[in-house]
């Protein structure tokens, strides 16, 4: 069996169970940390643990080792991963103020001393929370990617229509207001750290990887409810979140409007993606 297909079976799986990744590794029976190695690569699924994942997230094991059809409908593969347990009070504080000044003046002009000012607390409480400037900025970086995410968790949920789903996830994408403006600055300095720092590319890879799985199991269960046109949903994916962030960069840089990459968005949609399309 090839690993890297087994390995993403698994984390389709596991995505769609609904737990955080503690749970996860608890019911699997492996620690936290075994869990992302396995994850990322660096560490194989034991037969066991292959096992145990397939039972947790009612899948068939045959499924997950070989690919053996389609993933049954219990395995929920059109939903998104909850969101994530709040971190503590004071660690948030110092989070949401680095995150707020990373998007405001950009990840090297930031400071520990800036950032305690404005969580309202000491550098020598931040380092108590964070091994240094670099560490803090990493996870503020990080901390973006799950604000984005876990935004489109508690959002689609409540949608079950594919169409409504689809134009709101795009919506949620739109580089405009008080939120996904600093969003979308700061996802661009993590595309510019990416070309420049290897270390960051894991970051970039997951976030990026996040965007993309969730607006393709978007597209195919539309597919499969007869909304959306059939076909390669993994091409159409790519070319979706491709035209968005093409057109949010130019949002971003002045040389666009949220309108017109809303318009440019529903009419690819009405286009390329809807059953009823021309």
């Amino acid at each position: 069996m090839a690993d890297d297909e087994v390995r993403e079976r698994a984390r389709r799986a596991l995505d769609a169970v609904g737990s955080t990744r503690r749970e996860l590794a608890a019911a699997i029976g492996i620690d936290e940390t075994k869990l992302s190695k396995s994850l990322s690569g660096r560490r194989r699924f034991t037969p066991a643990e292959l096992s145990a994942i397939a039972e947790r997230a009612g899948v068939e094991l045959d499924w997950l080792l070989r690919g053996a059809g389609a993933p049954p409908v219990t395995a929920r593969t059109d939903l998104l991963e909850p969101p994530r347990p709040e971190p503590d009070d004071a660690r948030k504080r110092i989070l949401d103020a680095a995150w707020t000044l990373i998007a405001a003046h950009g990840y090297h002009r930031v400071r520990i001393a800036d950032v305690a000012e404005a969580a309202g607390t000491s550098s020598a409480a931040v380092h108590y929370h964070f091994d240094g400037k670099e560490a803090l900025l990493d996870e503020a970086l990080r901390h973006n990617v799950e604000l984005a995410h876990d935004r489109q968790a508690t959002t689609l949920a409540a949608l079950p229509d594919p169409g409504a789903r689809l134009l709101r996830l795009l919506d949620l994408q739109m580089p405009e207001g008080p939120v996904l403006e600093p969003e979308w600055s700061i996802w661009m300095q993590v595309w510019s750290e990416a070309v420049t720092e290897p270390r960051h590319r894991p970051l970039y890879a997951r976030g990026q990887d996040r965007w993309f799985r969730t607006v393709l199991m978007t597209l195919e269960s539309g597919a499969r409810a007869g909304v959306f046109r059939d076909g390669d949903q993994t091409v159409r994916a790519r070319q979706l979140t491709a035209l968005v962030d093409g057109l949010g960069v130019g949002v971003m840089t002045g040389a666009s409007t949220p309108a017109d990459m809303r318009a440019a968005l529903h009419d690819f949609v009405d286009r390329c993606v809807r059953k009823d399309a021309p």
